[in-house]
């Protein structure tokens, strides 16, 4: 968004800018949390089937799509996007009239990003990924779409309309050419870590090369590092996207304090910024194991019960339980639950939970009984 400059010095106005600096030992910690946390996602892989890993991929890809274009205010079809990713992911077959509608795009950005991770960045790389973005926009200003911003002010800008508040403001339209040669430079000179990713974000954003979709490319970049430092093992099992969409307040402050904006003493020392980045990170690889708990608790479940011959409204039941995660299935299952769950009557769900009680699915909630009897799943 182009308004009127302002007097504050940015990042990129400091004379050692762009050689960040950061306390390597504040965030050493938060990094041996997240290296931890993608150990434990692998482990999780070797006891899930295929089939299983397809359907967390297509959710962690579908809430990474969506929640990137979210956080700049683009709101796509999540029936699309999810039907884009299903049919690149072989879990329904291809429609090739699809190619060309933006979501699609935005699928196979997300996937060249996590697959082709090993191959030399490029300008041409980031105008393709732009113009696959933009290609079915319906912007309501003419933009330039894979090449460089035109003159003006380009800045980060949050807030009702009358009420705007800027975040940064980026460097001059004629530097652009020599920032992205330094920042391509250094990209593919700089082995993958989890300081590359934190630095390939903020960096680009910095930069600001393009008229919009600089924070969606910035995000696909840093999908790049971390999938080459995982060797795409975990294979876009969690989405960083959710995550500071969730906490988008946060990310607004952290670039605001970094860039320069809030005065600060070393206007190079992104070590909050990077805080902020491995703490966001972190919350969405905590929330991966979280949703592949419940899969993995629902996939033991069913490999000790595919011959209890459950009927359809106890199937029901068990699933709409597993799904939610038995944490969050508040105060257990009782009659009453069962009842509303299955659309049956109360005689019907006595008989059910009789027969789960007998076949050893569920057992009775210890200190629970009569009228206030309850029950959870018994997982082996």
């Amino acid at each position: 968004m182009k308004t009127q400059t302002t007097t504050t010095q940015w990042i990129w106005h400091d004379s050692q800018y762009p050689h960040f600096t950061y306390d390597r030992d504040m965030l050493d910690p938060l990094m041996q949390k997240i290296t931890l946390a993608q150990g434990e996602l692998i482990a999780y892989l070797s006891v899930m089937d295929a089939h299983n890993i397809k359907q967390t991929q297509l959710n962690a890809m579908e809430n990474e799509i969506m929640s990137s274009c979210a956080i700049e205010g683009e709101i796509l079809n999540r029936d699309s996007v999810r039907s884009s990713i299903q049919e690149k992911l072989g879990l329904k077959e291809s429609k090739h009239y699809r190619s060309a509608i933006k979501e699609d795009n935005y699928v196979d950005v997300l996937i060249d990003a996590n697959t082709n991770y090993a191959e030399a960045l490029s300008l041409e790389k980031i105008f393709v990924w732009h113009h696959a973005m933009f290609e079915k926009s319906n912007h309501l200003h003419k933009i330039n779409i894979a090449s460089f911003r035109d003159e003006g002010l380009m800045q980060v800008v949050s807030g009702a309309i009358g009420r705007e508040k800027i975040y940064y403001e980026a460097p001059p339209r004629d530097g652009l050419e020599l920032e992205m040669d330094a920042f391509i430079t250094w990209y593919n000179h700089t082995p993958a870590s989890l300081i590359k990713a934190a630095i390939t974000h903020l960096w680009f954003v910095i930069i600001h090369p393009l008229d919009d979709g600089n924070g969606r490319i910035a995000r696909a970049l840093t999908d790049m590092v971390l999938s080459e430092m995982e060797s795409s093992q975990l294979s876009k099992l969690y989405s960083m996207s959710k995550s500071i969409n969730d906490g988008r307040k946060h990310y607004y402050s952290a670039l605001e304090q970094t860039t320069g904006y809030v005065k600060k003493e070393n206007h190079t020392d992104i070590t909050l910024w990077c805080t902020w980045f491995f703490e966001t990170l972190y919350a969405a690889l905590l929330e991966a194991q979280e949703s592949l708990t419940y899969v993995i608790d629902k996939t033991k479940f069913w490999d000790v019960h595919r011959d209890s011959h459950l009927n359809a409204r106890q199937t029901k039941v068990i699933n709409k339980i597993l799904d939610m995660g038995r944490e969050n299935f508040k105060g257990g299952l009782s009659r009453k639950k069962y009842i509303i769950i299955a659309d049956t009557t109360s005689a019907t769900a006595s008989r059910d939970i009789a027969d789960l009680l007998r076949k050893q699915c569920i057992k009775h909630v210890v200190c629970t009984k009569g009228r206030n009897v309850r029950y959870e799943i018994i997982i082996s």
